[in-house]
């Protein structure tokens, strides 16, 4: 995975920085007209200026930014951060100077309500037509209005069959089940962050990640707490390295930084990684323009630019995540159709999307500050 050893706290949800965003939004913003802003004028192609990016880290390759530099003659910057709730305030507050941002799913919602981004102009994006099926209607921004979806990937388990064998439960229960877990205790790691481990428990439990359900949070609290003794760590920034050289030889992590990490061994075929049959997360980073965006007809052709076959494929081969880009499939790398095609890697049927849930987020992160003990 490209996209950088920071950007792996993505997903820390924290409620009092949601709170302060919508306030600063609010100080910046005013009131918004009901239209929820105005639709800049842009042309297909048209540019308006240079182009400031604000980005994950290692999620685009300088080379690919340069070409759209020399296509288009314009100057190309991009500022990175290393989570949504990170980047969401300085947006918020206005002047970042920044025409094109990428939040993740539940994020988009949090910024459309706080009047952060800009609607987008669909006119000139007709690329937008390349956006797969699956990727539209989604329930942070249901008639994509604000946003366009970048890349996306899932959260499992990835195991060392050296340690495992081939012959494993495809289960959560690998971390949360005694009767299998305690065999490899001490070698096992969750990821550091609440939504994403409180919802792998939840999961296993039979329950929405989303739950709101307060028994069923607690259930999930006991569960994680229950499986500390078991843990080598709770990490998120090394949980791919940590597998691969040996410390660990079952990693809860992100699918793109598994299958790369993978790739750095002398056996990838050594290592494995899937959703579990309980289910898991399905997460989508999209592009969307700052509501002040300096050069927004910029940033709509940079859009359409990457909504290309070529282009979005390109994307893909070099940070190694899936695409929402129909006509990019066939230009993946065989390596990555590989991956992508493994069964259990990205089984939609059994995904979901982490949401907002609003003032029940601080009892997800009080419930997993009470799980680590």
């Amino acid at each position: 995975m490209k996209r950088g050893k920071p950007m792996k706290n993505r997903r820390l949800f924290c409620l009092l920085s949601v709170l302060l965003a919508f306030a600063l939004a609010a100080a910046a913003c005013g009131d918004d007209d009901d239209d929820g802003g105005a639709i800049a004028d842009c042309e297909v192609n048209e540019t308006d200026g240079n182009l400031n990016i604000y980005n994950w880290a290692e999620y685009i390759d300088e080379e690919q930014l340069a070409a759209f530099s020399d296509e288009y003659d314009v100057s190309v910057t991009m500022d990175v951060y290393d989570s949504n709730e990170a980047m969401q305030p300085i947006v918020a507050a206005g002047n970042s100077g920044y025409d094109l941002i990428v939040p993740s799913d539940y994020m988009v919602a949090i910024l459309i309500a706080g009047g952060t981004v800009q609607p987008l102009n669909k006119d000139a994006i007709p690329n937008i037509a390349n956006v797969s099926d699956d990727f539209r209607n989604l329930i942070y921004d249901p008639a994509g209005d604000y946003s366009v979806p970048y890349q996306w990937g899932t959260t499992g388990i990835a195991v060392d069959t050296a340690a495992l064998g081939a012959d494993f439960p495809r289960s959560w229960g690998l971390i949360f089940d005694p009767a299998i877990a305690d065999e490899y205790s001490g070698s096992i790691s969750l990821l550091n962050d609440p939504r994403e481990t409180i919802g792998a428990a939840l999961k296993y439990l039979g329950y929405s990640l989303n739950s709101t359900d307060e028994d069923a949070l607690q259930q999930a609290t006991d569960l994680v707490a229950s499986a500390r003794g078991r843990l080598a760590a709770f990490n998120t920034d090394s949980a791919d390295e940590f597998l691969t050289t040996g410390e660990t030889v079952i990693a809860h992590g992100y699918s793109g930084d598994m299958f790369t990490q993978f790739l750095e061994t002398d056996d990838p075929s050594q290592y494995v990684y899937f959703v579990p049959d309980e289910g898991g997360t399905r997460w989508i980073d999209n592009m969307a323009i700052p509501f002040d965006a300096g050069s927004p007809c910029t940033a709509h052709t940079f859009i359409n630019w990457l909504l290309t076959a070529e282009q979005g494929a390109a994307l893909s081969n070099w940070n190694y995540y899936s695409t929402p880009n129909a006509a990019a499939f066939g230009g993946l790398d065989e390596d990555l159709q590989g991956f992508l095609s493994t069964p259990g890697v990205a089984p939609v049927a059994i995904l979901e999307e982490i949401q907002d849930t609003g003032d029940f987020e601080v009892k997800f992160s009080d419930a997993f500050i009470e799980a680590k003990g």
